[in-house]
């Protein structure tokens, strides 16, 4: 279905939108690892080539750390000056209280079908598509050849317990992160995932119900705890003051034998001349190999009423360019269809790069974005989950306790 939108963003093609100076405000997270790629660079260049197509429309740009910017959107929100568009980690929530325009009522046609379906579906909110997918990933364990070398490792890991052999063969060696396990609070949810998944256990249950505190979950923080965590595996950071952004530049700085890691770090690792390799994730006992996707999310709030000119803009944000730009600026997987074509089927050593985990996209495990209380729970297991792995710590007490975060935040939604 589209609406009459939906239908005008298609036949208005690259003229006006009907409206006058209209004004547009996104709020975006920020890929960029350092000044001189900050996403901002992307925005301005993007919104410049829009705005000569649409002289009767600007669109003013606030890009945000990944620290601050799901914090900053529900702030504007809560003091009742929403952005026309977000581009975030989660929208359920949003959506589930009136806040966002059906993506029918945003996207052309054509845009909206071309959108990644394994992406797509999981933009919707009671059965309705609220939440675009804008970037994707998948994580897999990425390990230092020339470290390993040095350490006499011949193989990468399988499962846990060659991991943690690596890992203490790396430290013999003075390895400065013979793994790294950021579990601070720029990104802890992500590594967290990929453990659960390796341990057999996830956020939730194949009912949506969260299942936080099982013993599977237990298990696998209490293993982290004791085999990597409390053997000075980990590296003179703290985990739970580790942050993503700070590893992957101690990986490209050659300080980090293993860690796990999505594209954007074959960019950095490259950069910096370090020679790597990449398998799945390994596990508790070496058998499947379980993959963890990871969407970020576009939104359109309703609050400014500028649903005519936002689906003109996110029309051109997903025009196969746009988005493979992004793509290769970032090194991370296209969310359109036509675009991951393009890429997969490129014979350019970039997009070569990627294949693993274009392929891996396909059956990937992603956060459970779809529950309202995602974004509450989310931001939990940032603030807390390293402390399940500190020398006071216990994994299954802050297991316990996010399960009763979850919980009541779950109970909480199905309330409003």
């Amino acid at each position: 279905m589209v609406s009459a939108v939906g239908m005008a963003a298609v036949l208005g093609g690259c003229g006006t939108t009907g409206s006058s100076h209209v004004t547009l405000k996104l709020v975006a997270a920020d890929y960029g690892d350092s000044p001189a790629n900050s996403s901002k660079k992307y925005w301005d260049s993007l919104v410049s080539a829009y705005e000569k197509k649409h002289p009767d429309v600007r669109v003013d740009v606030s890009v945000y750390s990944w620290n601050d910017v799901d914090a900053k959107v529900k702030q504007m929100v809560a003091a009742g000056h929403a952005p026309d568009m977000a581009q975030i980690g989660s929208y359920a929530d949003y959506a589930a209280k009136g806040k966002l325009y059906p993506v029918s009522d945003l996207l052309s046609i054509r845009t909206q079908a071309d959108l990644v379906s394994q992406l797509s579906d999981a933009g919707e909110w009671d059965h309705t598509p609220y939440g675009m997918p804008f970037a994707a990933s998948t994580r897999v364990l990425f390990y230092n050849k020339t470290l390993f070398q040095k350490a006499g490792i011949t193989t990468p890991p399988t499962t846990w317990d060659e991991l943690a052999t690596d890992a203490q063969a790396l430290k013999a060696k003075g390895v400065k992160y013979p793994y790294a396990l950021p579990l601070g609070p720029e990104e802890a949810q992500a590594e967290t995932m990929q453990w659960l998944l390796s341990g057999g256990g996830n956020y939730t249950d194949d009912m949506g119900t969260y299942t936080i505190d099982s013993t599977e979950n237990a298990d696998t923080f209490t293993w982290l705890k004791d085999d990597l965590v409390g053997k000075g595996l980990t590296g003179p950071v703290a985990p739970g003051r580790l942050n993503r952004a700070t590893a992957f530049s101690a990986f490209a700085d050659g300080q980090v034998g293993m860690l796990n890691g999505h594209p954007t770090l074959i960019q950095q690792a490259e950069a910096k001349g370090v020679k790597f390799g990449m398998v799945p994730m390994p596990t508790h006992d070496g058998g499947h190999e379980p993959a963890m996707g990871v969407a970020d999310w576009m939104m359109g709030f309703r609050q400014n009423g500028h649903a005519d000119q936002i689906g003109s803009f996110l029309d051109f944000v997903y025009d196969d360019k746009n988005v493979l730009d992004f793509s290769h600026e970032y090194g991370l997987l296209p969310v359109t269809t036509t675009a991951s074509e393009t890429m997969g089927d490129s014979d350019a050593a970039r997009d070569k790069a990627l294949r693993p985990f274009l392929v891996q996209l396909q059956t990937a495990e992603q956060y459970p974005v779809d529950k309202t209380s995602w974004a509450e729970v989310s931001a939990a297991v940032k603030q807390e989950i390293g402390q399940a792995v500190a020398p006071d710590g216990s994994p299954a007490g802050a297991l316990t306790r996010l399960q009763s975060t979850a919980t009541t935040a779950d109970s909480r939604a199905a309330a409003n």
